[in-house]
C-alpha cells in the first residue's frame, strides 16, 4: 500500500476536496459519542456531500471497489445464496451475478475472516466473489426488508392470536414443531421479537406489536409459576405441554422483561454414542471409558452437547450388575436403571457427592465440576475405587488439566486419577433432503491438505462433498440436526509423568501429538470429507481459515 493510502481516511478526503475540515471535525465529535460507527458512515449520515462520490472515494483510499447500494442495483435475491442470518452476521448483500461471478457488498472489508467465510460459501455454489464496500446503513436497511419474508416461514403470527393465551401457546407449539432448543422472547424499543434456536443457530420467528408485551409477560409468568409483581430475574417451569419440561428464565432489560424458554423433552431417546459422531471403534471407546479408580471429563463451552454425550456414555455403561448414580442440575432425561439425583437450591454438587459415596456406587456421574470442593471430592472418589464421569467448561481436552490445576488440585491427584479427557463441539449436519453432490474446489483442497499435513493425516480431497441449498424440511438453512466433532486425550504413563513434573499445557500437547491424540479439527475435517457437514460450518466453530 502506498503512502497516500496510509493517511487517515478523513485527512485523505479533505485533501481530495470531497469534504471540508469542518465536516471531519463534526464527524469526529459525533464519533466520540457513537464509537462503534465508522467515519465514512457518519459523513454519509451527516449528508455533507454526494454519497456516491463519497463511497467511491473511501473505497479508492482503502484499495477497494465502492458502490452506493440502492434498490435498482440489486438484481438477485439474497436468500438464493445464503441465509438472512449469515448476511446479518457478516453485514453482506449480494447484488449481481453473471458468468459464474457474483458481486457482493460488505459494510466492512477489513474483516478478512467474515469475507473469507462468505467467499468460501459462494465458491461452494460455483461462484467467484467480487467484493465491494458500501455504507453500513444501506446494508442494514436492505437486510431489514428481508426480515418479514423470513419470519413468516415459522408460522407465528400475532394477527391470528387475539389473546395472550393463544399467542404464547402458538409461540411455544411452533418452537416444539420446529425443533427449537430455546425460545427467546425479547422486548425491543417498538416491538417484541421472538427467536428460536434451532441446531445451535438463532432465527427470528416473529415480531409482535409492542402493546401486547405486558399481556405476553403476564401469561408467561402465570404458566411458569413466577411472581407477577416482581420486576427482577426469576426462574420457573412450564409443565402444560405433553412430553416437555420447559425451563423458563426472566431477565429485565431496558425495554421490559426478556424470557428464555429451554425446551426439554421428558422422555427423549438417548442416542448411541457413535450416532453422536464419536470417532474410533467400540474397542477404543471401551479403552477410554470402561475404567475404575479414575475420572473421565468431557470439556466444551456451554451449549456444545456435553450433557448429551454423558447420557450416551451412561446408557452404554448401564447394566443390572452396576450401581450408577448421577448428580445433575437439573435431571434432563430420566434413564431406567439409574439413580438420578437433582441438585436444588438447598444442596450442591459437593454435598450431594459426599452422600452418594456412602450409597455404594460403582459409577458416579457429576453433572459439572464447578469449584475446588467438587473437584477434590471427585478426585477422592476416583482414588477410592469408583469411576467418575463429569464435565468442565474449557476449550479442549488438554486445557482440562490446566483448569483442574487452577482449581487448586495437585499435579499428583490429576495425573493419578484423570484417565481420559474428551473435548467436543457440535456442527450442523447437511440436510439429507436437499444436499447436492459436487467436487471439492481448489480452495477447499488447499485448506484440507494443509491441515492434514500439519497433523500427519491423509484426507481424500478428490472425493465428493455437498452443497447446502436449503428446503422446507430444513427451514431453508441447508442443515438439519447436529453432529459432534471430538478429540480424545487418553492419559498414558508418559503424559502422566509430564503432568507430575509440572510441565505446561504446551509441553503436554506436544507429547500428546506424538502419540494417538488428534485435535478437534482432525475429526471435523473427517466429518466434512465423509459428507456430514461443510467446511464453512466447521470454520464457524474452529476458525480454521
Amino acid at each position: 500500500m502506498d503512502a497516500k493510502r496510509r493517511q487517515p481516511i478523513g485527512v485523505e478526503l479533505v485533501r481530495r476536496g470531497i469534504v471540508k475540515e469542518k465536516d471531519i471535525e463534526n464527524a469526529l465529535q459525533y464519533q466520540r459519542q457513537h464509537p462503534n460507527q465508522k467515519l465514512g458512515d457518519i459523513l454519509y449520515q451527516l449528508d455533507v456531500c454526494d454519497p456516491e462520490i463519497l463511497i467511491e472515494a473511501i473505497a479508492d483510499i482503502l484499495g477497494e471497489k465502492g458502490i452506493l447500494l440502492r434498490g435498482d442495483k440489486i438484481k438477485v435475491k439474497l436468500t438464493d445464496y445464503f441465509s438472512l442470518d449469515v448476511a446479518q452476521k457478516n453485514k453482506v448483500v449480494p447484488f449481481e451475478v453473471s458468468a459464474g461471478r457474483i458481486k457482493v457488498c460488505f459494510a466492512n472489508t477489513t474483516n478478512t475472516t467474515n469475507m473469507n467465510a462468505v467467499r468460501l460459501l459462494l465458491l461452494n455454489k460455483g461462484l467467484v466473489m467480487d467484493s465491494y464496500i458500501t455504507f453500513e446503513k444501506d446494508i442494514d436497511r436492505i437486510l431489514k426488508s428481508f426480515e418479514g419474508e423470513v419470519t413468516a416461514d415459522f408460522g407465528v403470527s400475532s394477527e391470528n392470536n387475539d389473546t395472550a393465551i393463544g399467542l404464547v401457546d402458538s409461540i411455544i407449539k411452533t418452537g416444539i414443531t420446529r425443533r427449537a432448543s430455546d425460545i427467546h422472547i425479547e422486548p425491543m424499543a417498538d416491538q417484541v421479537r421472538v427467536r428460536y434456536r434451532i441446531d445451535g443457530e438463532l432465527f427470528t420467528a416473529a415480531k409482535i406489536k409492542k402493546e401486547k408485551q405486558q399481556q405476553i409477560i403476564g401469561r408467561l409468568k402465570a404458566i411458569s409459576n413466577m411472581h407477577q409483581e416482581k420486576q427482577e430475574s426469576q426462574d420457573g417451569r412450564i409443565l402444560l405441554y405433553d412430553d416437555y419440561n420447559i425451563r423458563v428464565s426472566s431477565q429485565p432489560n431496558v425495554y421490559g422483561e426478556k424470557f428464555v424458554l429451554r425446551l426439554l423433552k421428558k422422555n427423549s431417546n438417548i442416542k448411541d454414542i457413535f450416532e453422536l459422531g464419536f470417532p474410533g471403534t467400540e474397542e477404543s471407546l471401551r479403552k477410554s471409558i470402561q475404567k475404575k479408580n479414575s475420572i473421565t471429563i468431557i470439556a466444551a463451552p456451554t451449549g456444545e452437547g456435553k450433557t448429551t454425550t454423558l447420557y450416551s456414555i451412561m446408557d452404554y455403561l448401564n447394566s443390572p450388575e452396576i450401581n450408577i448414580t448421577t448428580i445433575e442440575d437439573p435431571v434432563e432425561i430420566r434413564i431406567p436403571g439409574l439413580n438420578q439425583i437433582e441438585v436444588d437450591a438447598k444442596s450442591s454438587f459437593s454435598n450431594s457427592l459426599r452422600t452418594v459415596l456412602r450409597q455404594d456406587p460403582d459409577i458416579v456421574l457429576v453433572g459439572e465440576i464447578r469449584d475446588t470442593e467438587t473437584g477434590e471430592i471427585a478426585i477422592q472418589a476416583g482414588q477410592t475405587g469408583h469411576y467418575v464421569l463429569s464435565t468442565i467448561h474449557t476449550i479442549d481436552s488438554i486445557e482440562v488439566i490446566t483448569r483442574l490445576r487452577k482449581m487448586g488440585l495437585s499435579d499428583y491427584d490429576i495425573s493419578s486419577t484423570l484417565a481420559t479427557a474428551i473435548s467436543q463441539r457440535l456442527v450442523r449436519r447437511l440436510c439429507p433432503r436437499c444436499k447436492k453432490e459436487r467436487l471439492f474446489n481448489e480452495e477447499e483442497k488447499k485448506i484440507i491438505t494443509a491441515i492434514g499435513e500439519k497433523y500427519h493425516v491423509n484426507f481424500d480431497v478428490n472425493g465428493i462433498t455437498y452443497d447446502a441449498p436449503g428446503c422446507e424440511h430444513c427451514n431453508h438453512t441447508g442443515y438439519y440436526d447436529r453432529i459432534g466433532i471430538f478429540e480424545v486425550l487418553d492419559l498414558t504413563d508418559e503424559i502422566k509423568e509430564v503432568i507430575m513434573s509440572g510441565k505446561s499445557s504446551l509441553e503436554i500437547r506436544k507429547l500428546a501429538l506424538q502419540q494417538s491424540y488428534k485435535p478437534l479439527v482432525v475429526d471435523g475435517i473427517r466429518k466434512v470429507v465423509n459428507g456430514y457437514t461443510t467446511l464453512e460450518e466447521l470454520n464457524k466453530k474452529l476458525l480454521i481459515f
